[in-house]
């Protein structure tokens, strides 16, 4: 052995003797249990199962309260405009005679071809227009130009001759094409489907970055709703209609529900428009509306497959829908002539055939039935759509309308497809936006994508279904808001002698009666309503559930929901029995004091009411109400009222005070700040379905 393998040999057997003397020397390993690892596996799946089970009912409960606000919202808006339908046939014609003429509200094509100017806009630092500049005819480099300038937060927006340019524009090229299109996958072999926009450019421009800006090879069919909800509606209609003047025969565009200026004023376009062209908003509205009645009803690809907005119903004929004059339908909620009992049996059919393809949704169950749940259009089962495909030769019918998670989904023996495109539609994370491409064998291949997908990469599971809860709750709050007098006295009857609490089933039942929304309130109850360590878990202290909307949380809440037409629904019972008493009297006082009330409501003085002079009456009525405050019984709130004192000691006040003031910081705690920056496409998530 020689001296230098001794001396490591040595330095070796000494490092383990100190080792060992210390106590260091590494155990060995134990042999593994079996047993336990297995008890050990299960006990982690098990965790795992109740943590993925808890993330899915509030994912599911989450959005049966977005889908029921959305729909109680619609119905509220179509009972509305029934309402406004028949008061509307009386208030028109009364102040027509007393001036001699009636004018339609609606300018003529001549009148929106005048090339006049158009007042200066400025940005909110007061500079004046620095955007593109763009001429007739519109070109490819047009739309690469107003997407460039759209995207950017600082670029300021489009000069309003311009976008007069492109209403105008499209408006005439629009009125010459049927009712429903005819497109073709012959040259192109494939055509793309998008669903749903919402005011969400973000989303318009994902689908062109990966998808590609329209092109005789690269065709789109757009289906409806690109207005309303989001911020920039106005951007997304106008790129829209400059790539279909660019590309008339590579885009087509059908018309929604949602272009319609009744669910504008109510859905937030009219504000939108108005706030950034304050100066030539009414003018510009004008336009729209033009544009929006002489958009197609649908599009057929290569006669087999149709897609229109919403749906059909078993009375849908597509040789009526081919013959109308969609002209006639400024508002799709409204007949096209002034009073109802002059409604000729053909315009009542052509009418219906319209509204059920802009309103209805598609259900599980054989038949056809109305749609209580949006209040207008009809659910229509799988029998209606075999049945409707069969009779026009068709193979596949493709809608849009519907939110859904994975922005696609399949219905009625895949003979129905539903495509939406905007993505974080109810808020952050909600749900996946899709589009649909047909391959020349017209079969069908989706791609899933979520927008701005860098806001939510870093937030877990747990803060994503947090966000997405809690925007809900927040909405629901602001619905109840609206319904908390009822809500009270829905309370009082299980509650006679003010003791503050009642049984679950109790309030469950008193918050379907108060709402009418059809929620699973025992699933939210624990957010609305939850108990004390001290309290039963078969009771419910409701005056939480009071308090809470009593918070700044939700009163911001609400005063973000509200709308002129919110305000004037409010009062819709009373109007109604207003109504009736002037239509069931017509001695000369009351029809002298109907024409005194319409010369009020008329702003402009052109001897007609429409609805947005009615609906401006309402509003300023509502203001003048609210300064004065509420009057009689309601005063007395259970909250803070008189008969706060009536209530039984054992109920702290204080502390169900504090409980809600818990669950109202925790919902604003939740807030995800939408910071508005540059859009870039190319910041999102996609996924081949």
């Amino acid at each position: 052995m020689n001296s230098m393998s001794f001396r490591t040999d040595f330095f070796a057997k000494l490092n383990f003797f100190n080792h060992k003397m210390m106590g260091c020397i590494a155990p060995k390993p134990k042999k593994t249990d079996p047993i336990n690892a297995i008890k050990a596996a299960i006990l982690i799946q098990r965790w795992y199962r109740r943590h993925q089970a808890r993330m899915e009912i509030k994912r599911r409960y989450t959005w049966e309260i977005f889908t029921s606000l959305e729909y109680a919202g619609e119905q509220d808006q179509v009972e509305l405009y029934n309402f406004f339908n028949a008061l509307l046939t009386h208030i028109p014609s009364a102040a027509a005679e007393a001036s001699g003429e009636r004018r339609s509200s609606i300018p003529s094509p001549a009148r929106l071809s005048e090339d006049s100017q158009y007042k200066e806009e400025y940005d909110k630092s007061g500079n004046r227009y620095g955007g593109p500049e763009i001429t007739s005819p519109i070109t490819g480099k047009d739309v690469d130009a107003l997407i460039e300038a759209f995207r950017r937060k600082k670029s300021s927006h489009l000069h309003p001759k311009y976008v007069a340019l492109i209403l105008r524009e499209a408006a005439s090229r629009l009125r010459n094409l049927p009712n429903l299109h005819n497109a073709s996958t012959a040259i192109s072999k494939q055509i793309t489907i998008c669903g749903d926009l919402h005011g969400k450019l973000d989303d318009l421009l994902v689908i062109f970055y990966k998808n590609g800006l329209p092109s005789p090879e690269n065709p789109y069919i757009f289906n409806g709703d690109f207005v309303d909800r989001g911020k920039k509606g106005l951007e997304v209609f106008l790129v829209l209609l400059a790539c279909y003047l660019a590309f008339p025969h590579s885009v087509y565009l059908n018309r929604g529900n949602h272009e319609d200026s009744v669910m504008n004023a109510r859905y937030g376009f009219i504000r939108e428009v108005e706030a950034k062209y304050q100066n030539n908003s009414e003018r510009i509205l004008k336009l729209i509306d033009e544009v929006y009645r002489w958009l197609p009803l649908g599009s057929v690809i290569d006669d087999r497959v149709l897609v229109v907005h919403g749906g059909i119903s078993d009375q849908t004929d597509l040789n009526i829908i081919k013959k109308l004059d969609r002209s006639k339908y400024i508002s799709i909620l409204r007949p096209p002539v002034e009073s109802r009992a002059s409604l000729e049996e053909d315009t009542k059919i052509e009418w219906q055939q319209v509204f059920d393809m802009m309103w209805s949704d598609p259900q599980h169950i054989d038949g056809c039935v109305p749609n209580v749940l949006r209040g207008a259009g009809t659910y229509f089962g799988p029998d209606v759509t075999s049945q409707f495909l069969k009779k026009h030769n068709l193979q596949l019918l493709v809608r849009s309308h519907e939110c859904k998670v994975d922005g696609y989904e399949f219905n009625h023996n895949d003979l129905l497809v539903t495509i939406f495109s905007a993505s974080n539609y109810y808020a952050i994370g909600s749900n996946r936006g899709a589009y649909m491409k047909l391959n020349f064998k017209l079969e069908p291949h989706f791609v899933q994508f979520i927008s701005a997908a860098s806001k939510t990469r870093e937030l877990s599971i747990r803060q994503r279904v947090g966000i997405v809860e809690t925007s809900a709750l927040r909405g629901l709050g602001a619905r109840l808001r609206a319904k908390r007098l009822d809500l009270e006295l829905e309370f009082q009857k299980h509650d006679p002698h003010n003791t503050g609490i009642i049984t679950i089933s109790e309030w469950c039942e008193a918050m379907e009666k108060a709402t009418h929304l059809g929620l699973s309130w025992r699933l939210l109850r624990p957010r609305l309503a939850p108990s004390s360590p001290k309290q039963a878990e078969s009771e419910v202290n409701y005056l939480v559930t009071l308090q809470l909307l009593d918070t700044d949380t939700m009163v911001k809440a609400e005063e973000m929901e509200t709308s002129v037409a919110d305000s004037l629904y409010k009062n819709v019972s009373s109007l109604e029995a207003i109504f009736h008493i002037i239509d069931a009297d017509h001695s000369v006082n009351q029809r002298e004091h109907l024409l005194r009330m319409c010369r009020l409501m008329d702003l402009n003085n052109d001897g007609a009411v429409d609805l947005n002079e009615f609906l401006e009456a309402f509003r300023l009525a509502e203001q003048a109400r609210n300064k004065k405050g509420p009057i009689g019984t309601v005063t007395d709130r259970r909250i803070g009222g008189e008969d706060i004192e009536n209530l039984s000691p054992n109920i702290s006040l204080k502390a169900s005070s504090a409980t809600a003031a818990a669950i109202a910081d925790e919902l604003q705690e939740m807030v995800f700040n939408d910071v508005e920056n540059d859009i870039d496409p190319s910041d999102c998530e996609t996924q081949n379905g």
